[in-house]
């Protein structure tokens, strides 16, 4: 599935790259950030689209594949404009978008800014990728119907990561520290758009009823939820060379996640200070980022948030259990989301 996915994309970038050749060759830097960026990812949000569809019984298409592949490239924008709100160097261990372009500027010697270049770049990337999503949704082959349908879901879907990168946003000026808005935010900025929404997109394109859908987002939800809590875990605990990022970048990111939250609710003045000091500190070294880990700990927010993962991925399975009789969730697909329920938050990287 990921390599028919990266098939598509691979495809579509190629027509885009004549469509931009005939504007300038200097618009090849566009194409050359996005395909990088694209070559790597889990393509978790294609496979829910996927096996969404299929687990209606209907059956393997490339039409519906590339209807999933329109999913990665909206992934893609939302990474590149995140990394710029957050400050971010790396993603997937290459330069951030706009890190890359600052240095295109840099060594091109050209006048101004690099970093303002960089952001700018950056910011019309991610717009390009938004547009080319839904391009690549309104092309894939399905019929007209399944396309209505599923458009409802894929626009929506849209609308709230919005929605949920501004309450990222909010968390961050109001210094956090709220174990309820920081899990209002990863729903919507993460969960909804990870897995809760792409299962309902494929189901949606083969028209399943409202039980099926409903199933879908009670099986969606709290997984993708507990995706997003993984990942934060990851953000300060985990393994650079399986993440991708410097340890600990989370923190100086200063980032409002839920273990940030969790801790600042239960810590000392002492340690809330500690905390306070590491977040938002783009120099925090080693010796900073081991500091604030042990504040985590001591606090009890990782093994609470490790709690809440395993509570939530439980709840997504146990959804399951009945759906084959009750709502006729189709195999494989039955098999193959209680697989993925542990491929998304049993993870080093």
């Amino acid at each position: 599935m990921a390599e028919r996915v990266a098939a598509v994309l691979t495809d579509f970038l190629d027509a885009q790259r004549t469509v931009l050749a005939e504007v300038g060759e200097e618009l090849a830097a566009l194409l050359d950030a996005i395909g990088d960026l694209l070559a790597g990812g889990k393509r978790l949000r294609p496979l829910f689209c996927y096996w969404g569809y299929r687990g209606t019984g209907a059956p393997d298409t490339d039409a519906v594949v590339a209807a999933a592949a329109s999913l990665e490239m909206f992934h893609a924008a939302a990474l590149v404009h995140d990394d710029v709100m957050d400050g971010s160097d790396t993603r997937r261990g290459l330069p951030a978008a706009h890190r890359r372009f600052a240095t295109l500027h840099r060594q091109s010697g050209w006048r101004g800014s690099d970093a303002s270049f960089g952001i700018a770049g950056a910011i019309l990337l991610g717009d390009l990728a938004l547009t080319w999503s839904d391009q690549l949704f309104a092309a894939a082959r399905l019929d007209a119907p399944a396309l209505t349908r599923g458009r409802t879901v894929f626009d929506r879907m849209r609308t709230e990561l919005m929605g949920g990168q501004y309450l990222d946003m909010l968390e961050q000026v109001r210094d956090g520290g709220s174990v309820s808005r920081a899990r209002r935010v990863i729903r919507y900025k993460s969960a909804k758009y990870t897995v809760e929404q792409p299962l309902p997109l494929g189901g949606a394109l083969a028209g399943a009823d409202a039980a099926l859908l409903g199933t879908y987002s009670a099986y969606g939800m709290p997984l993708g939820e507990a995706f997003q809590l993984r990942d934060d875990v990851l953000g300060v605990f985990g393994d650079p060379g399986q993440t991708g990022k410097p340890a600990g970048d989370d923190l100086r990111e200063g980032k409002r996640t839920v273990l940030v939250a969790m801790a600042l609710e239960h810590a000392t003045t002492t340690q809330s200070a500690v905390l306070h000091a590491a977040l938002g500190d783009p120099y925090l070294d080693a010796d900073g980022v081991a500091t604030a880990r042990q504040v985590l700990v001591d606090t009890g927010a990782l093994t609470g948030v490790e709690r809440m993962i395993e509570s939530l991925t439980e709840q997504a399975v146990r959804s399951l259990d009945d759906a084959a009789t009750r709502v006729g969730l189709a195999e494989p697909a039955l098999r193959v989301l209680a697989q993925l329920a542990e491929d998304a938050t049993v993870r080093v990287g």
